[in-house]
């Protein structure tokens, strides 16, 4: 059954870092969302920046004399590669884009990179790793998620869905958790069918902004990709003010 993104979004205390991908309604856009949350000060504590150079964007302090650990936290959740944006909620992003550059394993190099790596060493909560691709010509994109077996730090699941004719109007949705806890649950089952209803990014950005938790929400990126040009429009928008020096 296809859910309302935003109402399950909304109904969702921590669904903690999150990716949305799907067509717009008129079906000639694909639109990606990516948003971070955060419980403790030091993952409150970052920004999203552009990084025009490299067709997307990196996590940066917020504060740079607040940053207490690096680790997990700072990464490029966003690349681009010739027609393949990349989007993850780690620096899986970078060993993807190797493994797309270097060619080793044409058509496959999504789950070959993916298979050298694992959750997030959090123990307890033993965080998902998301990762999503799109096919900016054609439309098509796949997703996936390594997780722990319920909480067993001892064995990684590794589940990649794919879907080369998505349907205009909807989309799917991949969360780290399920919802707030402690330990934290993890995501389970397939990416979630949700509603794409708009071809605005900006008004989609929008949207999914006020239905993430105002106490948790930290960041979110939307990108807006024309099918058959592979032009696309980035929406960015941060909680917190980035302070220089």
């Amino acid at each position: 059954m296809k859910k309302n993104l935003y109402k399950y979004l909304s109904g969702t205390k921590y669904p903690g870092r999150g990716i949305c991908i799907g067509l717009t309604p008129d079906g000639n856009k694909v639109m990606i969302a990516y948003w971070i949350m955060g419980r403790s000060q030091n993952s409150r504590n970052r920004v999203f920046e552009a990084c025009p150079d490299r067709g997307g964007i990196r996590t940066v302090a917020a504060d740079p004399s607040k940053m207490e650990d690096p680790h997990l936290i700072i990464y490029n959740p966003v690349l681009t590669l010739g027609d393949t944006t990349i989007v993850t909620n780690g620096d899986q992003t970078d060993t993807i884009y190797a493994f797309i550059r270097d060619g080793l394993f044409p058509g496959y190099s999504f789950e070959a990179a993916l298979a050298t790596r694992t959750f997030e060493d959090d123990e307890p909560n033993f965080t998902p790793r998301i990762s999503g691709v799109v096919d900016m010509r054609l439309g098509g994109y796949k997703m996936s998620i390594l997780k722990s077996c319920e909480g067993n730090g001892d064995s990684v699941q590794r589940q990649t869905f794919d879907y080369p004719q998505p349907v205009a109007g909807e989309g799917q949705l991949l969360t780290t958790y399920q919802k707030d806890g402690n330990p934290l649950p993890s995501f389970a089952g397939e990416p979630l069918r949700v509603t794409v209803d708009e071809t605005d990014p900006n008004e989609f950005a929008g949207k999914v902004w006020e239905a993430l938790d105002p106490d948790n929400k930290v960041s979110l990126f939307v990108r807006a990709i024309e099918l058959g040009t592979g032009d696309y429009e980035d929406v960015i928008i941060n909680k917190y003010d980035k302070v220089e020096g």
